[in-house]
């Protein structure tokens, strides 16, 4: 080569070999993805980015299309993000699909296309439990909740029609219209989406469990007369623990029950439990801890800490929900008589600590913690249909009973018998 021709090119081979150095440099420097989760709900649809440190970002939203812009910095496109865009399910309310990129050296673009105009929550985690950091963005619908959910006003329809008569009944001539209370009860499957709650001794998980119990309990009370149950989640995502009461406080329930499965350092320990919420601290060592492990599920499923709420600001129980709970206690009772039936107890009465999940002043509140699912036989039976079903049944002859002896005040809402 002409020695010219050289002398000029060697300006363009250094500049290439500065930028193989800048890439490398950036590459090595790259924040690692360890796992991208996404958890599609009625309520809203989560993405959550795993990473092996905190990173900085940047978002911005565009229209026609809807779509939300994430700029992830010191990030790489590698596989575990690029992935994403093949599972994206079309059953997803929110989220139409993704698209990852490299936007400039040591930042990846990430596009989320939105199926509807959305109000997105942007925010990250520090490492917690088995978790590393997570960068988490949420797509919430723009439309404010309706202040009583689809299905109970579908639960309620029904409950009209199945109020009035077969075509052959003649109806009784009694002088005036009795009217009969529709009963609503609220039940929380605990845990769900980034939160799996306790592990089970056979690789069971905690939230599993607890849906699959929560919606044998629903059938269970659909199926009494003027009683419709309302699933504060149906599937697999998370409900921060003040939005579960709030679910149940506009579904105007009249009960809330808590569905969990316990789980201790001891593989021995077993037996069904009921919890109601304390004005004066836990009643045990036990429940105290219980309690806190539960609280934490905030922390393991993700909560945008900026997102305030008046039920966690409230420091001190008025006298309504000094009613409320001494309610509790009672319907506690109720549910763990019943229980005993199916399984052990592990305490013989109703205990109290200060859950988070239980703070509705003025809604009658429970958590049952079914069995242990840290024991290898409990957790075998927890994963067995026919012992949900018992299980189930139970705690639904529980709340019965506790209506039996303790029936609702009157309300707006009431069927009309004829």
């Amino acid at each position: 080569m002409h020695r010219n021709a050289q002398d000029r090119l060697k300006p363009l081979l250094l500049l290439a070999l500065a930028w193989a150095c800048a890439w490398a440099a950036v590459a090595q420097a790259a924040v690692g993805v360890k796992a991208v989760r996404l958890w599609p709900s009625a309520d809203y649809s989560r993405i959550a980015i795993e990473l092996s440190e905190e990173i900085g970002f940047k978002q911005f939203q565009l229209k026609n299309p809807e779509r939300i812009v994430l700029d992830l910095e010191g990030v790489e496109p590698e596989a575990a993000l690029t992935e994403i865009s093949g599972r994206i399910g079309a059953q997803d309310p929110y989220i139409a699909g993704v698209r990852v990129a490299r936007n400039r050296p040591g930042v990846t673009r990430m596009v989320i296309d939105l199926k509807q105009e959305s109000r997105p929550q942007i925010f990250t985690l520090k490492p917690f439990g088995e978790y590393g950091h997570r960068l988490v963005l949420d797509v919430y619908p723009v439309a404010a909740p309706p202040t009583l959910d689809k299905q109970v006003e579908s639960a309620i329809a029904q409950a009209e029609q199945d109020a009035k008569p077969a075509d052959k009944a003649v109806p009784a001539k009694t002088g005036k219209n009795d009217m009969v209370r529709l009963v609503t009860v609220a039940i929380d499957a605990g845990h769900g989406g980034e939160d799996p709650g306790a592990l089970g001794a056979n690789g069971s998980r905690e939230k599993d469990v607890t849906l699959a119990v929560a919606r044998r309990l629903k059938a269970q009370i659909d199926r009494q007369p003027n009683m419709r149950a309302y699933l504060t989640r149906d599937g697999d995502y998370f409900i921060p623990l003040h939005e579960r009461v709030n679910k149940a406080r506009r579904a105007q329930a009249d009960l809330f029950v808590s569905i969990h499965a316990d789980a201790f350092v001891r593989p021995d320990a077993r037996g069904s439990s009921v919890f109601a919420l304390s004005e004066k601290g836990a009643t045990s060592a036990a429940a105290r801890w219980l309690a806190k492990r539960e609280n934490d599920a905030d922390l393991i499923g993700g909560i945008n800490i900026d997102v305030k709420d008046v039920y966690l600001k409230q420091t001190l129980l008025d006298l309504s929900q000094t009613a409320t709970i001494a309610d509790s206690i009672k319907l506690g009772r109720a549910v763990l008589d019943e229980l005993g039936e199916v399984n052990a107890l592990h305490k013989p009465h109703v205990e109290q600590a200060g859950f988070a999940v239980l703070k509705a002043p003025d809604i009658p509140s429970i958590l049952v913690e079914t069995a242990f699912i840290s024991n290898p036989e409990e957790a075998r039976r927890l994963t067995d249909d026919d012992y949900q079903d018992k299980l189930a049944a139970a705690i639904a002859t529980g709340i019965k009973s506790y209506f039996d002896r303790n029936p609702p005040l009157a309300r707006t809402r009431v069927v009309q018998s004829f």
